[in-house]
């Protein structure tokens, strides 16, 4: 797995959360994720398709997920409801469209995410490593997952 293709959403979930949420964080060391289970309750999928395939998986544990939902907002959320969902993703589509200005250019596709709730079995591709990163900020930990594979 190239780093090429994995810098561009670390770089956008930087600028997401600094400048759209005002919530900094920092990265830990990167893993090898054992399972393809998403990595807590709360995730924003998005695919990849084309001549690079795989998803970045930004997975939220439900606390986390609702002071950011709250912070992008403006409003406090008390409960995952719809506009928690939404805020979610909203912030893991404003990764996506932040990650694509710098993807090399190839054929390839990012999709519009999806937001899972629960601890669901995430379609990685087979045959590379999942690499789980996990993020510190103020308002608790995250991870971002990520596999992805030439075709």
């Amino acid at each position: 797995m190239d780093v090429k293709y994995i810098n561009p959403f670390l770089s956008a979930v930087k600028n997401v959360f600094e400048t759209m949420i005002e919530v900094p964080y920092t990265l830990g060391k990167p893993t090898i994720k054992k399972d393809m289970t998403s990595t807590f309750e709360i995730s924003g999928i998005i695919g990849i398709s084309g001549e690079v395939t795989g998803c970045v998986v930004v997975s939220f544990p439900e606390k986390i997920a609702l002071e950011l939902a709250s912070a992008l907002l403006g409003e406090k959320l008390e409960k995952v409801n719809s506009d928690c969902t939404d805020a979610i993703g909203e912030i893991a589509n404003m990764v996506a469209g932040d990650a694509k200005k710098d993807f090399p250019q190839t054929n390839t596709t990012i999709s519009v995410p999806s937001v899972v709730l629960g601890l669901h079995r995430i379609a990685f591709p087979k045959g590379v490593p999942i690499i789980s990163i996990p993020c510190q900020t103020d308002k608790g930990a995250f991870a971002i997952d990520v596999a992805i594979k030439m075709t």
